[in-house]
C-alpha cells in the first residue's frame, strides 16, 4: 500500500509541476538535449527514456539501436536515464516525460491510481523472474518448494508478484513455503546456504552463479504463469497529440531487438560502448536474456497475460478491485503498424 500511495503522490506532485501538459514540447516530456550545441544532432529530438535499472547488457536492443542509428532514423536523440521503474510511472503519468521502460505489473497499479499511462510495446515476451537453487538441494519444480527456505528481496515489486503467481499456478499458498525477506543479496545467500532457494531474475542470478561455477535448477515462473512483463509506456497526451512520436520509438526499439537476436554478439560488443566496465564475463546475461524476448511477433501483449497479472495482483492485495477499464491499458497499434511496414 505504501507503494501505491507513494506513487500516487509523486505523479499529483509532477502533475501540480507540470502547469502547461498539453503544450508542445514540455507537455511531451521532449526536451531540447544537447541539440544547441551539437550540429549533428540539430535536427534529433531529444527524448529522455527511464530504463528502470542500472546500466546493463540486457539493454543491448536498445544501445543496438542508437549506435545503428535506428533512433535517428526516427528523428530521435535517447538518452538513457537509470532512474527508477516507480520514478518513470510517476514522470510519464504526469506528462513529464513521454516514455519510460515499466514492467506490466506497475503498469496495472498506476492505473488503479488513476495514472493515464498506457503500455505500448512488450519487450520482455516471457516473465524474466526465477526460483533459483542448488542442484544438491533437489528443487526441480514447483512442487518441492513446499516446505523450503525461500529468499526474497522482499515482498514487494516484480519478484513477489511472480513468486506468488508461481506457488498460486501449481496449488500452492505462501503459507506452505517458509518465505523470508533477505534484500538484494540473492547471490551471497545462496552461496552461504542462509537459504535453500532464492527468487530472482532468470538472466541475473544464474548466471552470476554459473560464473562462479556453481551448478544451479532454475524454476521459471514463465513456465507456469504468463505475465505481462517489462515493456515501453506513453502517456495519454502522447498518444492523443504526437502518435509517431511513439511510432517511431517502437520502430526503432523493434529494429534493435531484431538485430539483437539474430547477431548477440555484435550486440553485445556495441554494448561495451554504453557500459562502462563491461567485459566478455558478462555475457552470459544477454544470451540468458534471448529467450525472455523471442516471440512469433516482437512487441505484441494480449489480453489474458492482462488478466492473469490482475488476477496475481489481487490475489496479494495489492489491487482492490479489478479495473474498469483493463483493456485500455495497452495498444498494440504501433507494433502491428511496424509489422505492417
Amino acid at each position: 500500500m505504501f507503494r501505491m500511495v507513494f506513487l500516487l503522490l509523486s505523479f499529483l506532485i509532477l502533475t501540480a509541476c507540470n502547469t502547461d501538459l498539453n503544450s508542445g514540447g514540455q507537455g511531451t516530456g521532449v526536451g531540447s538535449g544537447d541539440s544547441q550545441e551539437n550540429p549533428v544532432k540539430a535536427e534529433l529530438l531529444s527524448v529522455r527514456l527511464p530504463m528502470g535499472y542500472i546500466p546493463d547488457p540486457q539493454y543491448a536492443p536498445f544501445f543496438v539501436a542508437d549506435e545503428r542509428g535506428y533512433f535517428a532514423d526516427e528523428g530521435l536523440a535517447v538518452e538513457f536515464d537509470y532512474t527508477s521503474e516507480t520514478d518513470g510511472i510517476a514522470l510519464v503519468g504526469a506528462g513529464e516525460l513521454p516514455f519510460a521502460i515499466v514492467s506490466g505489473e506497475q503498469v496495472i497499479l498506476a492505473r488503479a491510481q488513476g495514472v493515464p499511462v498506457v503500455y505500448i510495446m512488450e519487450w520482455f515476451q516471457r516473465y524474466p523472474i526465477a526460483v533459483i537453487s542448488k542442484t544438491e538441494a533437489g528443487i526441480t519444480g514447483p512442487a518441492e518448494l513446499a516446505g523450503r527456505e525461500v529468499g526474497l528481496p522482499g515482498f514487494f515489486g516484480a519478484s513477489y508478484v511472480g513468486y506468488a503467481a508461481l506457488l498460486a499456478a501449481n496449488g500452492l499458498t505462501q503459507e506452505d513455503v517458509n518465505a523470508s525477506e533477505i534484500g538484494f543479496s540473492q547471490v551471497e545467500a545462496l552461496l552461504t546456504d542462509q537459504v535453500e532457494a532464492v527468487v530472482g531474475y532468470a538472466n541475473n542470478e544464474p548466471v552470476q552463479l554459473a560464473a562462479q561455477g556453481v551448478e544451479v535448477n532454475v524454476i521459471y515462473v514463465a513456465d507456469s504463469a504468463d505475465l505481462v512483463a517489462n515493456g515501453l509506456i506513453t502517456n495519454e497526451t502522447v498518444l492523443e497529440e504526437n502518435p509517431e512520436l511513439a511510432q517511431g520509438l517502437v520502430r526503432a526499439i523493434l529494429r534493435g531487438l531484431t538485430d539483437t537476436l539474430a547477431d548477440p554478439v555484435a550486440a553485445f560488443e556495441i554494448s561495451k560502448n554504453y557500459v562502462e566496465g563491461l567485459d566478455d564475463s558478462r555475457l552470459g546475461v544477454l544470451e540468458a536474456s534471448l529467450d525472455l524476448w523471442r516471440a512469433d511477433v516482437l512487441g505484441l501483449s494480449d489480453l489474458a497475460s492482462w488478466q492473469r497479472t490482475q488476477a496475481a495482483l489481487l490475489a496479494i492485495g495489492f489491487l482492490d478491485k479489478e479495473l474498469d477499464d483493463l483493456e485500455s491499458i495497452f495498444s498494440n497499434e504501433f507494433v502491428l503498424d511496424v509489422q505492417a511496414d
